[in-house]
């Protein structure tokens, strides 16, 4: 995951793609709202489509850590 990066003067720390300011948790919860990768890149034109499959791979390697407790039901 060439394309995303964590700095701390940059949005907190939060995982970025590289040269914006765009989130990953943002280009995610577009995905999940039923935007397209086309709709979003329409939305974003400083992204482009191996942006936003890099913040997928990147939430998917999130996905894959045990975390206890961090979620309540």
């Amino acid at each position: 995951m060439k394309r995303v990066e964590s700095r701390i003067g940059v949005l907190g720390g939060k995982p970025v793609i590289k040269g914006t300011r765009i989130p990953v948790y943002l280009i995610l919860e577009l995905l999940g709202e039923g935007l397209s990768i086309e709709d979003i890149l329409k939305e974003y034109p400083e992204l482009t489509k191996e942006d936003v499959l890099d913040a997928i791979k990147f939430a998917s390697k999130l996905a894959k850590v045990e975390i206890i407790d961090a979620i309540s039901p």
